[in-house]
């Protein structure tokens, strides 16, 4: 695979950030490693990063690049801060970056499929929040998106007795307002799927029974079920780390629904 850290300028953050980019290449010849190309452009799946991380730590905690080559996939792993992916209500537009600049910026510099059907996102803790909240409210967008470890009920960790998010990380990102029913609420925005005739992305949700995160993510899947969505769910022995999110991207990618295409040429 071609790997790329890429340094760019973005418009609605106004200021220079970073991405880190995985894109397909087939080869025969490399040792200890089979990288596989489509024909056409390439599927791509936006793999977004936790709270304490950036766009390199898939990379640097994770062997991401040797799970996806055999896969002809593009990995786009994009850096957020600790915005929760959301628009900060002191800070940045992190909302806006994802789910509008950054598609259109990858297509300006990649050769990457548009196609739903190729198009999916993933994440991990933070991430898998941020991957979950962007399938529901865009998904016209995404075949499929799946959470590791997942803050799936956010509200729900602004107190928590024992693990509850930084009461700084907090302001920043949503002041004083509650996101309880409204387009930053992952439990909230189930009632939208398969709405409008749009149809719904196929939904993963992993999360270790030994992780602060299991209750929450136990409750999302029980409300999911409750409205009649289906999830695909993977509660097994595990912890908020990365011995379980490397064993668990590469169930993701397992999963994911990738089209059987012709391979490209060399």
């Amino acid at each position: 695979m071609a790997l790329m850290r890429v340094d760019f300028f973005s418009e609605v953050l106004g200021l220079s950030t970073s991405m880190t980019v995985l894109l397909p290449q087939r080869t025969s010849s490399q040792i200890g490693l089979a990288g596989n190309a489509p024909a056409g452009d390439p599927p791509v799946l936006y793999l977004l990063h936790g709270l304490t991380d950036d766009d390199t730590i898939w990379l640097r905690r994770t062997s991401i690049e040797r799970y996806a080559a055999p896969l002809g996939l593009a990995v786009v792993m994009p850096q957020a801060g600790r915005s929760f992916y959301c628009d900060e209500e002191h800070g940045n537009r992190y909302w806006t970056f994802l789910s509008e600049e950054l598609p259109a910026l990858c297509h300006d510099f990649f050769r990457l499929s548009d196609a739903r059907e190729d198009t999916f996102v993933a994440g991990l803790s933070m991430g898998g929040y941020g991957a979950v909240k962007w399938a529901l409210r865009d998904p016209g967008r995404f075949a499929a998106a799946a959470s590791l470890s997942g803050a799936l009920n956010l509200a729900h960790r602004r107190h928590h007795p024992e693990r509850p998010i930084d009461p700084a990380v907090w302001h920043t990102v949503f002041g004083e307002r509650s996101p309880v029913g409204t387009d930053d609420d992952t439990v909230a925005l189930l009632d939208r799927y398969g709405a409008d005739g749009v149809e719904a992305p196929a939904l993963y949700v992993a999360c270790g029974t030994e992780d602060f995160l299991y209750d929450d993510n136990q409750r999302f899947v029980e409300v999911a079920r409750r409205r009649g969505v289906p999830v695909t769910v993977d509660f097994s022995p595990g912890a908020h780390d990365w011995a379980y999110w490397d064993a668990g991207i590469q169930d993701v990618l397992a999963w994911l629904p990738l089209r059987q295409r012709p391979a490209g040429g060399t």
